[in-house]
């Protein structure tokens, strides 16, 4: 399968907590072409996992359109979610232990895997997939002889164990030293590159986000910026609102006044002295 597209327009996730509505997503608008590979970042609570979860059909949106490939998320009924997820889509859980049953070999567990795959999906052999993510000898290594980086490792294989058109990893390098780390990211890339598969991750480390060539920022439930290959850059939203980056927002608090002007395509922002503030 090639790799699948994501796209989302005015996406919103709403969950209740403390008797009150809170919104872990107001408006997201975000377009991944087949192949990328991409890493969602933002703080703590930002809202990147529940993007994430709901790109997966693992949670419904309140609100907008999310398009996965062929599949409309958002109308989707749960039989039809467990189809999308069972070939199509591949999850790999914050927690590498989430992802595996822990008394099977990494063979097993990828069989496992692929039993509720569609009938008419020509499923690679678990060894194709071990040698994919770099656990080509150890098969039938038993889950408790790995080192955490290669029990990572076996999760992704779990993760891609159909060759899933999109793989969405939370965190995967998380609580993992940086050789263990960096051979995790290597195996994403080999998927990638091997593949076509569209790869979608959550990283809060800013190494490994400088390594990925692009990156989406989520903060406040809102999309942020975007990078390409270290650089940083503002999105226009829809509504033509432009989020400042977090050293232009210093120096431009809420509420500021800015006058805004073209010279020859160069936009300029102005702060305005307001009556009071001087």
């Amino acid at each position: 399968m090639s790799g699948l597209a994501i796209s989302t327009t005015g996406l919103v996730h709403i969950y209740r907590a403390h008797g009150h509505d809170v919104a872990a997503l107001s408006g997201i608008g975000i377009t991944v072409r087949p192949g990328e590979l991409v890493g969602l970042l933002g703080p703590s609570g930002a809202g990147k996992s529940t993007l994430l979860q709901l790109c997966g059909g693992l949670l419904t949106p309140s609100a907008g359109r999310l398009q996965v490939g062929e599949h409309n998320v958002a109308t989707m009924t749960d039989a039809e979610l467990d189809r999308m997820r069972s070939g199509d889509v591949g999850i790999v859980l914050q927690g590498a232990g989430r992802n595996l049953i822990p008394y099977l070999t990494p063979a097993d567990n990828i069989r496992y895997a692929q039993q509720a795959a569609p009938d008419e999906r020509d499923l690679p052999t678990p060894e194709t997939i071990l040698e994919l993510v770099g656990l080509g000898n150890h098969g039938t290594t038993p889950l408790s002889q790995l080192t955490p980086g290669q029990v990572q490792l076996c999760a992704v294989a779990v993760g891609i164990a159909t060759l899933p058109g999109l793989l969405l990893a939370d965190e995967p390098t998380s609580q993992l030293d940086h050789h263990a780390r960096d051979e995790v990211l290597a195996a994403l890339r080999t998927i990638n590159t091997e593949t076509g598969m569209t790869v979608l991750l959550v990283t809060h480390d800013p190494e490994v986000a400088a390594t990925l060539p692009r990156t989406i920022t989520i903060r406040d439930g809102r999309i942020a910026s975007e990078g390409r290959s270290g650089e940083e850059y503002a999105v226009v939203a829809v509504d033509g609102s432009l989020p400042l980056p977090p050293h232009v927002a210093e120096v431009l608090p809420a509420g500021t006044l800015v006058q805004v002007t073209t010279d020859d395509g160069v936009i300029r922002l102005t702060p305005v002295e307001q009556e009071g503030n001087q």
